[in-house]
């Protein structure tokens, strides 16, 4: 601790990122990246970008972005909040639409980086416990609050929460801001979009991370009303009015634009999700239902730190969280068909 520190540092306990190994030759299924490079399109448009306007400023709009964006979710330009990645968009969010009197509500086993946003933020909040099988019921959030957020599909479980609960949750919730974040609604989810004009309060959130392949390029977006956008403009603005660089909004145009690709390399990873969950069941493993891009799995007769242990002394890396009621779980990234028949070959070995 230094003495030079603001008050509140002291306090923070920061989100704590899946490792980056830095050794060579490890089958990497821990966080959540997808395991098809990007489209070949986004590469091409990248490198003829790249020339002597990358002196300039980027568009502090990115105009061309949004406007792929909503062409894509078919709404208004005016309905689109664009940021560097969805972490980004996730702060501005908790920032400037969830600092209310009220506790916000999400999810007790959920994306991690929420109650860091409410630290850091001084935001109250609530967590909601899942279901026996880390489901989530919408009815339990009936309660008064400054808003409410969890991932569909959740995260780490996996799990889906249908539209039509979605709505349901909207009618009895008018009074805050709900959002939807919806990182890996593209592996097995219908998204919350086609409700943004039906409910003022709905927000929903999603990221080129994942399934088109950019995590490295860091685009995050928002869909809702124009009102809620202004306020995220208007915090954006008073933080960093160049979130978004050049190459970063000619390779989220292109991304967006490649349908083909898109649905190529989705396919192949729901694919290999429901071979590798079939193979995990034969060894019998415990799985909750899954629509990302990733499992939740445990083995009953297997400690969990144990074997994500054993499985990085032979080359794989996998998620293991240490947090009450899902300590004896660990979240599996699928990975390319070859790495999927590696990790697999090798969980054969260490189940007994």
């Amino acid at each position: 601790m230094s003495r030079f520190w603001s008050p509140i540092v002291h306090n923070l306990e920061p989100y704590i990122p899946g490792e980056q190994p830095k050794v060579q030759n490890l089958i990497k299924l821990n966080t959540n990246e997808n395991p098809y490079g990007p489209s070949p399109k986004v590469l091409d448009a990248i490198r003829l970008a790249t020339s002597d306007i990358l002196r300039l400023y980027p568009d502090p709009n990115a105009s061309q972005l949004k406007q792929a964006i909503a062409d894509y979710h078919q709404v208004d330009t005016e309905q689109v909040f664009v940021g560097n990645g969805s972490d980004e968009v996730l702060a501005h969010i908790f920032h400037g639409l969830f600092q209310h009197d009220l506790p916000l509500l999400f999810p007790d086993i959920t994306y991690s980086f929420y109650p860091v946003y409410c630290k850091l933020y001084q935001i109250d909040y609530q967590t909601i416990p899942l279901g026996e099988q880390f489901e989530i019921n919408v009815k339990d959030y009936n309660i008064s609050n400054s808003g409410i957020i969890f991932p569909n599909p959740n995260a780490p479980t996996g799990r889906l929460l249908a539209l039509d609960e979605i709505e349901t949750l909207l009618q009895i919730n008018t009074e805050s801001v709900v959002v939807i974040d919806e990182a890996y609604i593209d592996f097995g989810g219908e998204s919350a979009v086609v409700l943004v004009n039906k409910y003022p309060n709905l927000l929903v959130t999603q990221t080129l991370s994942k399934s088109r392949s950019l995590a490295g390029m860091r685009i995050g977006f928002a869909i809702g009303q124009p009102d809620l956008i202004e306020a995220l403009i208007r915090v954006k603005d008073s933080f960093n009015s160049y979130p978004i660089g050049s190459l970063t909004i000619c390779a989220g145009v292109e991304a967006l634009n490649d349908h083909d690709y898109f649905e190529q390399t989705r396919q192949k990873v729901m694919t290999s999700r429901d071979q590798v969950i079939k193979e995990l069941i034969a060894l019998d493993f415990d799985i909750i239902p899954s629509a990302a891009n990733f499992i939740f799995v445990r083995h009953p007769k297997h400690n969990a730190d144990s074997l994500a242990a054993d499985l990085r002394k032979q080359g794989v890396v996998v998620r293991h969280f240490k947090q009450d009621r899902v300590n004896q779980y660990l979240r599996i990234t699928i990975g390319t068909v070859e790495e999927n028949q590696q990790f697999l070959a090798i969980m054969d070995t260490l189940i007994d």
